[in-house]
C-alpha cells in the first residue's frame, strides 16, 4: 500500500468536485488528510467524508506547503493562479481544467491509455486531465490504434448538460418543468433552449468555424495518440442529465474486421462492450453510463463507405470516467509509482 499523503480538492463543492470527494472515499485513496477547498462564496460549508464533517476552506488563503497532492477542478482561470502556486510550493497538481492540457511540458494522461506520459509531471509538478469526451474516445480507440493504426477520425459528440456543471443541470430541469406547464423559458446557461432540443454549440466559436470544445477533441487526441491522426469533430449538447455519447467513424491504417475490433475492445481495461443488435443491446447514457465507471462501446460495425472504416458508439459518465475518476486514477498512479 502506498504511503498516505495529504490531499486537497479544489472546487470541492462543484459537480465534479463532489464526485472526486466521493471517489476518494469509495476507492480508499491513501490519504492522511483530505481538505476541500473552494471560493469564498462556498467556503465555510461542510462536506461529509469518511464519516466526518470536513470544513470547506477558502482557496485564496490556503497554504499548500504541507499538501503533497491537489486535485483541481474549479476552472482554468483558478488553475492559472492557484495550481501554479500549489506546484511552486512542492504540491503535485492533477488539473481537471483546460489550462495546462496543451502545454508541451505537462503530460495529458489517461492511465489505461498512456501511463508512461505521467513521468513528465516532474517538469512542472503538474499532470493534466483530458476533456471528458476525449477520455472516452481514446479509451475506445487505443486498442484499435495499437493493433492496426489510425489515419482519420470523424467524431460527433452528444453531450449531457452536466458537462456545464450544476448550472447546466438546473437549467435543463427548470426548462423542462416550465415547458411541461406551458410556460415560457429564457435560456441562461446554454445559447438556446436545451429542453427537448439539440444544440450544436459548446464553448466559443473559433476563427475556423469550429467551437473550442471541438478543437479540444482534435488537440487532445493528437497529443495522446499521435499528431499524425486526422480528426474531424462536431460537438452537440443534448437534454440528458448525465453521460456523454460519441459516434466514432474511424479509418484505420490496416484493415480490421468488426469482429476483431470487438475482441480487442472486450480485452481493453476500463471498457465494457454492449453490442448485440439481435437483442437490441447497445449502451445509452441512462441505461449503462450514468453513475458507473466503465466506458461502454456498442454498434461496432464496418463502414460500408470505406474499405478500412469502422463505426463505434461510445458512452460514459462524464462526471466519473470523463472527469473525477480519471483524475483520481492519475493521483493513485502518482502515489503508487512516483511518491
Amino acid at each position: 500500500m502506498p504511503e498516505a499523503v495529504n490531499v486537497a480538492v479544489v472546487g470541492a463543492t462543484g459537480a465534479v468536485g463532489e464526485t472526486i470527494m466521493a471517489l476518494l472515499e469509495e476507492r480508499n485513496f491513501p490519504s492522511t488528510t483530505v481538505t476541500p477547498l473552494a471560493s469564498k462564496r462556498t467556503a465555510g460549508e461542510r462536506i461529509r467524508h469518511r464519516g466526518k464533517e470536513l470544513l470547506v476552506r477558502n482557496l485564496e488563503d490556503f497554504d499548500f506547503g504541507d499538501t503533497q497532492l491537489a486535485l483541481f477542478t474549479a476552472g482554468a482561470a483558478v488553475s492559472d493562479v492557484h495550481a501554479v502556486r500549489a506546484a511552486g510550493a512542492g504540491c503535485v497538481v492533477v488539473d481537471n481544467t483546460s489550462r495546462f492540457r496543451y502545454d508541451d511540458d505537462v503530460p495529458l494522461v489517461v492511465p489505461e491509455v498512456n501511463p508512461e506520459a505521467l513521468e513528465q509531471y516532474r517538469l512542472r509538478n503538474i499532470a493534466a486531465n483530458p476533456n471528458c469526451t476525449t477520455i472516452q474516445i481514446v479509451m475506445a480507440l487505443k486498442p484499435i490504434h495499437d493493433a492496426v493504426g489510425l489515419e482519420r477520425i470523424n467524431v460527433c459528440t452528444y453531450q449531457s448538460v452536466s458537462g456545464a456543471g450544476k448550472r447546466g443541470l438546473e437549467e435543463l430541469a427548470r426548462q423542462t418543468a416550465t415547458l411541461l406547464n406551458f410556460g415560457k423559458i429564457e435560456p441562461r446557461v446554454f445559447p438556446r433552449q436545451i429542453a427537448f432540443n439539440a444544440v450544436p454549440h459548446i464553448d466559443e466559436f473559433q476563427d475556423n468555424g469550429y467551437t473550442r470544445e471541438e478543437m479540444k477533441i482534435v488537440w487532445e487526441i493528437q497529443k495522446i495518440l499521435g499528431a499524425d491522426i486526422l480528426v474531424n469533430p462536431t460537438a452537440v449538447r443534448i437534454p440528458v442529465f448525465y453521460g456523454h455519447s460519441v459516434a466514432l467513424h474511424v479509418e484505420t491504417a490496416e484493415a480490421l474486421s468488426a469482429a476483431d475490433a470487438r475482441d480487442l475492445l472486450e480485452r481493453a481495461p476500463g471498457v465494457e462492450v454492449v453490442d448485440d443488435p439481435k437483442s437490441q443491446a447497445y449502451p445509452t447514457p441512462v441505461s449503462e453510463a450514468a453513475g458507473r465507471d466503465p466506458v461502454y462501446v456498442g454498434r461496432i460495425r464496418q463502414d460500408i463507405s470505406h474499405p478500412r472504416g469502422l463505426n463505434l458508439w461510445v458512452v460514459a459518465d462524464n462526471l466519473r470516467k470523463g472527469a473525477a475518476l480519471n483524475a483520481v486514477q492519475v493521483a493513485e498512479r502518482l502515489v503508487k509509482d512516483y511518491f
